[in-house]
């Protein structure tokens, strides 16, 4: 079985057979294939921009499309199961390869269907596009079958969208659309193609991508500004780095381990920065917020200098934001105008790429701060505050055990994808990431089910040597388990590990927390056996309860050459801790239920 899986778009075939990738140019392509519709021009436009994979589900207005693509020897088409499935797993693909993943459904459901997967990208700057069909033009506000105004629904969750309106610029629409999803600030963008525009006849050829005109991203900072921060930075006593996900969105990673490394900043990173900064080095204190590290949430709270790099400070990492870093100058790096000062106010503004302006501020420093005893400090809370767990015999699997024995026997470049619950967080508390774009998750908007489609959108786009492990709880691996149908397919080389507590965990953790512990609607005993659900699939099943039965069956999983589904029993009251109450102060953590009563 393949580690790089594709999809021909004849779904009759039992098997599917590697596409022949030979590049060709756009004029080679134009004289060996040319355009005759508005669908071939979109088409053309996809393969100007260089995507090899889409992720979709046909449907009445988009056929045109789909007929387009039968014929591109450039573009593999993967049929997921719905199309919630198909935007996650092109959003996925864009996080790991760094360039736009694509989605397609056609008009009404099929397009609203599309809008959690478009938002959650949206909440997460992830660059992906949409190609939505519609109704004909002529048949637009008339209630048509299978209409939606989808470009009025999407425009508060799209970075831009486009409604197309004439088949000679159909093309250079897609092309406008595929070019702003990854410059800036990235996100999802999307493109309407009403049936009557990609049926009609054109021969004009779209040009290469290209953002328009009125669109400016900014690279470097102010001089002026870089260099008042720089003397802020340097006459620091307890300075921190906080790295969002923007420093991986910008590939500025290398920029900034050096920068770090260079001036000994110990640095935090946000749950989307996380592999921004490897966490096994000295001066990671790993990830801040809601269930983040204590040592991180203390140095946040004591420094007198935080260099926030690409991060949004949303209310799961600030808490109370008049609590927040209450003793410290704040440096906000941002590619997005719109980010500073919106939720934490700026003391020194740097508006601008972030790997442009963490050069800039590495060559304007002149001195590392004198910050000796704050890096002892952090190390006293690494101490005060361990990451660890007991693993009584006399009670069942601890999660925690679970995630650290598959990081132990997968290589450190795997990528690891999660649905949203508390399986997500001991995902990222637990395993040790040291490299960029290796974690893929749903951050902003919390979506559950996300980790299985993720998981087949980063296989796409990961290495062949990569493996690819999605931690799952059973709850939120209901929402979207039919996607295991296109990993069984596809023959697709990935290990979903189900933290199955027959609750929605987080849920049940709240309730006990502050509800009272009455458990109104989070009991999920009734769940299936995703053992032998794995199986019917054509999937490969195992099912653990116990310690001695863990590590065998994960080499077994990951030995195995295609989709597997290890169904770990674990213990239904285990929580996530470290916690801060929501809108609390970072500082003031809770280790056990216990602590969280007096917060």
């Amino acid at each position: 079985m393949s580690d790089s899986p594709v999809s021909e778009m004849d779904e009759t075939n039992e098997a599917s057979e590697e596409i022949d990738r030979t590049e060709h140019s756009p004029e080679q392509r134009a004289e060996e294939r040319p355009v005759t519709t508005g669908a071939d021009s979109v088409v053309r436009a996809l393969e100007n921009a260089g995507v090899e994979y889409l992720f979709g589900v046909q449907g009445g207005a988009i056929m045109p499309v789909y007929d387009a693509l039968y014929d591109s020897e450039q573009l593999t088409h993967l049929t997921m199961a719905h199309e919630q499935g198909a935007s996650h797993a092109a959003d996925a693909y864009g996080i790991v390869a760094g360039e736009p993943g694509v989605c397609l459904a056609t008009s009404g459901p099929g397009a609203t269907n599309l809008v959690t997967g478009i938002a959650d990208a949206n909440m997460d700057s992830d660059p992906m596009i949409a190609l939505t069909g519609q109704v004909p033009t002529a048949f637009v506000g008339n209630d048509a079958f299978q209409e939606t105004d989808t470009t009025g629904v999407t425009d508060p969750i799209t970075k831009t969208n486009f409604f197309a309106s004439d088949p000679d610029e159909v093309g250079d629409d897609v092309g406008a659309a595929l070019a702003l999803a990854n410059t800036g600030r990235p996100g999802p963008t999307l493109v309407d193609l009403p049936k009557d525009i990609t049926n009609a006849e054109t021969d004009r050829e779209p040009g290469e991508p290209k953002t328009p005109d009125t669109f400016h991203a900014p690279e470097k900072a102010d001089e002026a500004a870089v260099e008042e921060t720089a003397r802020a930075i340097e006459a620091a006593d307890k300075p921190v780095i906080l790295a969002g996900g923007g420093v991986i969105k910008g590939d500025a990673t290398d920029e900034l381990r050096a920068f770090a490394k260079e001036y000994e900043i110990p640095v935090i990173t946000t749950m989307p920065g996380i592999g921004a900064f490897p966490e096994d080095h000295e001066l990671s204190l790993e990830w801040a917020g809601m269930h983040g590290t204590g040592f991180a949430n203390m140095a946040i709270t004591h420094c007198d200098v935080l260099i926030g790099i690409g991060t949004r400070f949303d209310d799961r990492l600030t808490g109370g934001i008049e609590t927040f870093a209450p003793e410290a100058k704040v440096v906000h790096v941002d590619i997005d105008p719109a980010e500073i000062s919106k939720n934490i106010h700026a003391d020194y503004p740097l508006i601008g790429d972030a790997g442009a302006v963490i050069e800039q501020l590495h060559e304007e420093i002149e001195f590392a701060p004198d910050a000796d005893e704050w890096r002892e400090q952090c190390q006293t809370w690494k101490s005060e505050y361990p990451m660890d767990y007991q693993t009584p015999d006399d009670e069942p699997l601890k999660p925690e055990f679970v995630v650290e024995a598959l990081d132990e026997a997968t290589s450190d470049r795997a990528i690891v994808t999660t649905g949203v619950g508390q399986h997500q967080m001991w995902a990222s508390q637990y395993w040790t990431f040291t490299e960029p774009r290796t974690w893929v998750s749903s951050h902003g908007l919390g979506t559950m089910g996300y980790g299985l489609p993720a998981a087949i959108g980063a296989r796409l786009a990961a290495d062949d040597d990569q493996e690819v492990i999605c931690f799952e709880g059973d709850g939120s691996l209901l929402m979207t388990i039919q996607e295991l149908s296109v990993a069984v397919r596809e023959n697709m080389d990935i290990t979903v590990a189900v933290l199955n507590n027959e609750y929605v965990g987080m849920v049940r953790q709240w309730q006990d927390a502050f509800f009272e512990g009455r458990h109104a609607a989070s009991e999920y005993s009734w769940c299936p056996e995703f053992d032998k659900l794995a199986e019917a699939f054509g999937a490969r099943g195992f099912a653990v309860d116990d310690y001695d039965e863990v590590a065998d069956t994960i080499e077994a999983a990951l030995e195995y050459d295609g989709p597997s589904v290890i169904d770990f029993h674990i213990d239904p009251r285990a929580n996530v801790y470290p916690m801060v109450p929501s809108g609390g102060a970072n500082g003031q953590f809770a280790l056990s239920e216990a602590q969280l009563e007096d917060l």
